[in-house]
């Protein structure tokens, strides 16, 4: 009997799991591109609070890293340097290092990048 391996739905390198916890924390994020070829190290690429910072995140995962998850950063060169990479399995890392360079959290119970509307009645 072979062994199926399953994927971990809680994985940082997961796009839909890290988008979940950045919103989960106020962030504004859009899914960008997540559709690169089989040769391409990229994994996905996201963009956190377009019109204000405009940071732009790309996962890279090639196993040879210490940790699955090697993150470029890039915003211009505005608040992080250019060529700014965070390699981590840790979503509080992450977190963290927006805070620290002042990335706003701009907003809080949205809904794939939308707002909830109000019920009327």
């Amino acid at each position: 009997m072979s062994k199926v391996m399953t994927k971990k739905k809680n994985n940082v390198t997961t796009q839909g799991y890290f988008v979940k916890r950045l919103r989960d924390n106020g962030f504004y994020v859009v899914k960008l591109f997540d559709r690169y070829s089989n040769d391409d190290l990229r994994k996905w690429t996201v963009l956190i609070n377009p019109k204000i910072d405009s940071l732009i995140i790309t996962c890279v995962d090639n196993g040879d890293w210490p940790y699955r998850g090697l993150y470029e950063f890039n915003d211009g060169g505005r608040k992080f340097p250019k060529g700014f990479h965070i390699n981590t399995d840790s979503m509080e890392v992450i977190i963290k290092h927006l805070l620290e360079f002042k990335i706003g959290q701009i907003t809080l119970n949205n809904n794939d990048g939308r707002q909830k509307r109000k019920k009327t009645i």
